[in-house]
């Protein structure tokens, strides 16, 4: 695994891991069958205050609720220390829009809920990381 750290004014440390993640969207107010699907990705960057998903929307229309926060994401995190993921639910602060619909898109996810120990394994994941890479 590949990780190098990106310096950058912000708030948590972001190092550059890939990860595997399985996601979902989630909506009161949209009805749509692909609300019902689990998506498959992978972290192209990785926080303790969110991550880049590199993945797919499966409605490119769902983009202005998406950045509305009418409609979240839940994510699973593997993080290659555990058998069990950090679990957490996301708010999408932008879109990297794909040329052709239906191409996976990077979607920079932070965290709106996540246990103080989801979030403390991904900082030992990060921690590890530099450490042993």
């Amino acid at each position: 695994m590949e990780i190098s750290f990106s310096h950058e004014n912000r708030e948590f440390l972001r190092v550059r891991a890939r990860v595997p993640v399985r996601f979902k969207f989630l909506s009161t107010g949209v009805k749509d069958a692909a609300m019902e699907e689990v998506y498959e990705g992978v972290t192209c960057n990785l926080s303790g205050g969110g991550l880049l998903l590199k993945g797919r929307i499966p409605n490119d229309a769902w983009i202005p609720d998406l950045l509305m926060e009418k409609i979240v994401v839940g994510v699973h995190i593997f993080l290659t220390d555990a058998h069990e993921p950090v679990k957490a639910l996301t708010r999408v602060a932008w879109v990297n829009t794909p040329e052709k619909s239906g191409d996976e898109v990077e979607i920079g996810l932070k965290f709106k809920e996540i246990t103080r120990a989801g979030q403390d394994r991904i900082f030992q994941f990060i921690l590890e990381d530099q450490l042993h890479g």
